[in-house]
């Protein structure tokens, strides 16, 4: 057991047995967004914004370019990936209906909390979780504001899922899961029997966590494949039709076709220059 699954359990303990009272824990409604960074801001805004068709958002802040999915959800690009960097992302950020009550449950937790200085959002948290990645909690109006007229050429206005590695199941059950509410909807891997993923649906909506669970560290390569994001789209066949289209013809037969994964449901993986992957998934079972 690693000292995070150890530790949590017993800070909650702790405060019970002074007496003391955590506070309530605020909604966490859904995906707010996710950053990564790019080592060429020109060809990944050709990217995110030509070949999905993202629309880009005129009021981000920072040194990058934000796109927008729908209209309460974004895809940040962040200067200065490194050469010999693997690991592109620079953070997940969840919505929540109040930031500082966030704060205040999860410091009674034992939890580190901190304010960014460089932040996307107004008011914004930021945690490590035990595989030290960065999480961002951002403020959200709950229930949400009607929604905006569509973008025609954005393939997907939907951040359905994001991808995290995960090194230890259970030290991140005790963060994700016990700390923070999100509840097991699915798991399964390759071969059938072997768990190599796991969705962890947030406390109060639909989108989810999905638990990359590995045993030795990734490559760039794998890196770039397991910390992604995963876009809903309608129809996958149409998805395919038109990334085919809008990609370079020189670039079109490194693309791979879409298939039905181990869930079930249509999906078709795209990559940005730097090699992380953007899954495009339809949102029904087919078998």
């Amino acid at each position: 057991m690693t000292f995070w699954a150890r530790w949590i359990p017993a800070a909650v303990a702790l405060l019970a047995s002074v007496g003391v009272q955590a506070p309530p824990r605020p909604r966490i409604l859904g995906i707010s967004h996710l950053a990564f960074r790019v080592s060429d801001l020109t060809s990944a805004t050709r990217f995110y914004g030509e070949t999905l068709g993202l629309p880009a958002d005129s009021t981000a802040r920072g040194d990058g370019t934000a796109f927008l999915v729908g209209s309460r959800q974004r895809i940040l690009i962040e200067r200065g990936l490194q050469a010999g960097s693997d690991d592109r992302l620079s953070h997940l950020a969840f919505a929540t209906t109040d930031v500082k009550g966030l704060a205040a449950y999860l410091t009674a937790r034992g939890l580190q909390v901190e304010q960014p200085p460089d932040r996307c959002e107004d008011s914004a948290i930021r945690v490590r979780d035990p595989d030290g990645h960065l999480i961002e909690f951002v403020e959200a109006p709950w229930p949400p504001p009607p929604a905006g007229p569509r973008s025609e050429r954005a393939l997907s206005t939907r951040v359905l899922h994001a991808g995290l590695t995960i090194r230890d199941e259970q030290a991140a059950h005790a963060f994700y899961r016990d700390a923070l509410g999100f509840s097991e909807i699915w798991r399964g891997g390759r071969p059938e029997g072997v768990t190599q993923w796991v969705n962890m649906r947030v406390p109060d909506g639909t989108e989810y966590l999905e638990y990359m669970l590995i045993a030795a560290p990734p490559d760039r390569r794998q890196l770039g494949v397991l910390h992604h994001v995963a876009l809903l789209v309608p129809d996958i066949q149409a998805a395919w039709e038109e990334s085919t289209r809008r990609t370079a013809e020189s670039a079109r037969a490194a693309l791979t076709p879409p298939g039905v994964g181990v869930n079930g449901r249509w999906q078709l993986n795209l990559y940005d220059p730097d090699g992380t992957r953007v899954e495009l998934m339809e949102p029904f079972r087919v078998r």
